[in-house]
């Protein structure tokens, strides 16, 4: 008997095994859109967990970049003393230098202030010797405006070179007395009031007498230095050019840390040793404000003044003691750091280290001092630290192998 299958079972059957394969590749798809679908969402959930991390990590430009510098220990200067000694890593700051902060504080200051607006051509103006006036060009140019920099023509060659390099436009002046209308602040500001092109402003930053510089370090330095030594700290040692950096840190830690010295570390040249030690500025024949000969006479750069700015005198008043250092201790301690500790470091720093080891020395043993390393010597390579200048100037000192701290700090 032959079976035969009749159109109508042939259809059935095909439209069984169609249903089937159908059901069955929808369970397929689904379950492959499902699996699909959660590891979309799976990443997505990851994506914004890493966006969330990351966000916590990631700073705003190169203004986020400036402070929280690290607070490192001296190793050299410690073993020898007895002390801890510390000196906070300013260098690392992104334009290379504590001016960092001072600069954007003055720059954010003028546009709260609605003085600055970007992207409007306004010029920031400033009178410096170097640092400053990096710091200005940096973030000048992260936030819409131009710098003009006035300076004296006997700085390292480097500072002018990163000046304009950052698109600065760069004054050099010869070096006179604050008296002189063409001294390189006053000229900053002359400049500054004489520019005009539209809405474009010209704002003179006036580093010198600017509260954005105290408040700079007031808000932000001092706190960092509490912070990174848990409020334990027996002594600060610092220089001072404008003075903003010395009052803004001694402000904020005396008014926390009970019995807190302060020394001030200044170059030879500098009125303000004897400021602080009889409260005259040059000497009982000189009368302050008048003097017109080279503002400091030293090698060193960044520190020293024959004048009492308002930045300086906010925290006069808490300066305990002061050591004048010289050309060939300053030259010397910064050979030596470089030779004890690998640390290379700019004229201020030496001056503030040599000013610590002999504030550890005075103190005595158990003791935990702090200073600032400004700048690193990459700054002051055909100044400072080169031979060849020196040994021009008569001023060489080198330091001999056999030679410690204890040889050339007194």
């Amino acid at each position: 008997m032959t079976l035969s299958i009749t159109p109508t079972c042939a259809t059935s059957k095909a439209l069984i095994v169609g249903l089937l394969s159908g059901a069955a590749l929808t369970v397929l798809l689904t379950g492959l859109f499902t699996k699909v679908s959660n590891k979309k969402h799976k990443d997505q959930e990851n994506q914004v967990n890493v966006e969330e991390h990351v966000e916590t990590e990631i700073v705003d430009g190169v203004a986020g970049l400036i402070g929280n510098t690290p607070l490192m220990k001296i190793k050299s200067l410690s073993d020898a003393t007895g002390c801890l000694v510390l000196g906070k890593a300013e260098f690392l700051n992104p334009g290379g230098s504590s001016k960092d902060r001072v600069a954007l504080n003055m720059i954010q200051t003028a546009e709260e202030q609605g003085i600055l607006k970007p992207h409007t051509g306004s010029t920031v103006f400033e009178g410096t010797v170097g640092s400053t006036g990096i710091s200005i060009a940096m973030i000048a140019r992260a936030k819409g405006y131009k710098a003009w920099i006035v300076m004296p023509d006997d700085q390292a060659v480097e500072k002018y070179q990163l000046l304009e390099k950052l698109g600065a436009t760069v004054e050099k002046v010869r070096p006179v007395s604050i008296v002189d209308k063409k001294q390189f602040v006053n000229l900053a500001r002359e400049r500054a009031a004489n520019f005009s092109h539209g809405e474009a402003y010209g704002y003179f930053a006036d580093q010198f007498e600017n509260e954005a510089n105290f408040q700079a370090h007031y808000t932000l330095t001092g706190p960092e230095v509490y912070r990174q030594t848990g409020g334990k700290i027996d002594a600060l040692v610092l220089g001072a050019g404008t003075g903003g950096t010395l009052s803004g840190i001694t402000c904020y830690l005396k008014e926390r840390v009970n019995n807190l010295k302060v020394f001030l570390a200044d170059p030879q040249g500098s009125g303000l040793f004897n400021k602080v030690k009889y409260n005259v500025m040059y000497s009982p024949t000189e009368q302050e404000g008048n003097r017109r000969r080279h503002q400091v006479d030293t090698v060193v750069e960044g520190i020293g003044i024959n004048r009492l700015t308002q930045n300086f005198e906010k925290g006069r008043r808490y300066i305990d003691d002061a050591f004048r250092v010289t050309d060939e201790e300053a030259i010397k301690m910064s050979r030596y750091l470089v030779r004890e500790d690998g640390l290379f470091v700019g004229s201020s720093s030496a001056v503030n280290c040599v000013a610590a080891y002999r504030t550890a020395k005075q103190l005595g043993p158990g003791h935990v001092i702090v200073t600032l390393l400004n700048d690193s010597g990459q700054r002051h390579l055909t100044k400072f630290w080169s031979d060849e200048y020196l040994k021009a100037q008569d001023i060489y000192f080198e330091l001999k192998p056999e030679e410690t701290v204890h040889d050339f700090v007194k």
